[in-house]
C-alpha cells in the first residue's frame, strides 16, 4: 500500500515514518517543501498525482496558535484552503484522505468529553482556521476520515514534554497551569491509530463509514499534573525533574484563548476500528525513555 502524507517535519508524520518502518507492506512517502507547498495550491495537485498513492493523509498545517492571532490570513491559507486541495487533489485520482484536527474547534467549556456531534465554537483564529479546514476537506473528497487529536506529544519537534524537560535542567520549580484539562497524545499511537485505519481501507473495500472521529489518549489529567508525571517518569530513569507549582489560566495570560476543556470521546472510533489509545501515562513513559536514554 502506498501512502502519502503531507510534511516531513511534523510529529505524527515522523511517528508514521517510525511505525511504517516496521511494516514492509507500507510505503510510506512523505512530501514537503519546495516541491509540495500548502500555500501554493498547483504544487499540490502536482505532487500528489505524481506519487500514486493509495492513500493521502493531510499532517502538514498551521500550528503556532498564538501567533495565528497575528496572521489572521496565513493560518486559514494553510489549514483551510491547503487542506482543501490536499483532499481534492486525493479526490481527483479516486482515493481516500485522512486529515488530521484537534480539539481548537470546540470553545473549551463544560466538564465532559466532547462527542464528534456535539457543536463546534473555536475561540481564536488557530481553531476557527482548522474547523473550516474540517468543512473544505469534507466538501473536497466524500471519502474522507476527519481526526481530531489533542495534546500531542513524541520524541519529535516541539511539545510540551520536552519543554518540561528542558525546564527541568535549570529550574527546581516550574509553574503550569491547573484548571485546564484533556487527553495527552502520544504521536506513535496516532501513528499506529492511522495505520490501522489504513488497513481497513485496504482490505474493505465496501468501507462507508467516513466522517469524523476523535483520537486521543486514553484517561484525562490537566496540565500541571501531566507535568508531574513528566517529571516522575523522567525521574526513574535518571532524566532531569523538578517540582511543578499549580497556576490558574489567569495567571499565565495567552495570545490566543485556551480551551479549559480538551477532552474527547474516543468511544465511535472504537466502536467502528476496534482500537483505543493506550492509558496516557503508559505511553507518555514510552516516550520519555526514548527521550532520557537517547
Amino acid at each position: 500500500m502506498r501512502i502519502v502524507v503531507t510534511g516531513r517535519e511534523g510529529q505524527v508524520v515522523r511517528s508514521l515514518i517510525e511505525r511504517a518502518a516496521y511494516q514492509p507492506s507500507i510505503e510510506l512517502i512523505a512530501l514537503g517543501r519546495p516541491t509540495f507547498d500548502l500555500t501554493r495550491t498547483e504544487t499540490v495537485s502536482n505532487a500528489i498525482h505524481a506519487a500514486r498513492p493509495d492513500l493521502v493523509i493531510s499532517a502538514a498545517a498551521y500550528t503556532a496558535v498564538d501567533l495565528a492571532e497575528d496572521e489572521p490570513e496565513l493560518a486559514p491559507a494553510v489549514n483551510a484552503v491547503g487542506a482543501g486541495s490536499v483532499a481534492q487533489a486525493a479526490a481527483a485520482i479516486g482515493v481516500p484522505v485522512i486529515h488530521l484536527s484537534t480539539d481548537y474547534v470546540f470553545s473549551g467549556e463544560g466538564d465532559r468529553p466532547y462527542t464528534e456531534t456535539d457543536p463546534t465554537g473555536p475561540r481564536g483564529v488557530y481553531g476557527q482556521s482548522k474547523l473550516a479546514g474540517e468543512m473544505t476537506v469534507a466538501a473536497a473528497n466524500p471519502r474522507h476520515l476527519i481526526l481530531r487529536t489533542a495534546w500531542v506529544y513524541s520524541p519529535f519537534g516541539r511539545n510540551f514534554v520536552k519543554t518540561m524537560l528542558k525546564l527541568a535542567e535549570s529550574r527546581d520549580t516550574v509553574s503550569v497551569v491547573s484548571d485546564q484539562w484533556g487527553n495527552p497524545t502520544s504521536a506513535l499511537d496516532i501513528a499506529d491509530a492511522i495505520l490501522r485505519v489504513a488497513d481497513r481501507l485496504r482490505t474493505d473495500p465496501a468501507f462507508d463509514a467516513f466522517g469524523i472521529y476523535h483520537l486521543v489518549g486514553s484517561g484525562d489529567t490537566n496540565w500541571s499534573s501531566f507535568a508531574r508525571e513528566i517529571f516522575a517518569a523522567s525521574s526513574n530513569k535518571g532524566g532531569p525533574h523538578a517540582e511543578v507549582r499549580d497556576i490558574l489560566t489567569a495567571e499565565y495570560p495567552t495570545k490566543a484563548a485556551r480551551p479549559l476543556n480538551s477532552r474527547l470521546s474516543t468511544d465511535k472510533f472504537f466502536d467502528v476500528f476496534d482500537w483505543r489509545a493506550p492509558k496516557w501515562n503508559i505511553s507518555l513513559a514510552h516516550v520519555i525513555d526514548k527521550l532520557v536514554s537517547s
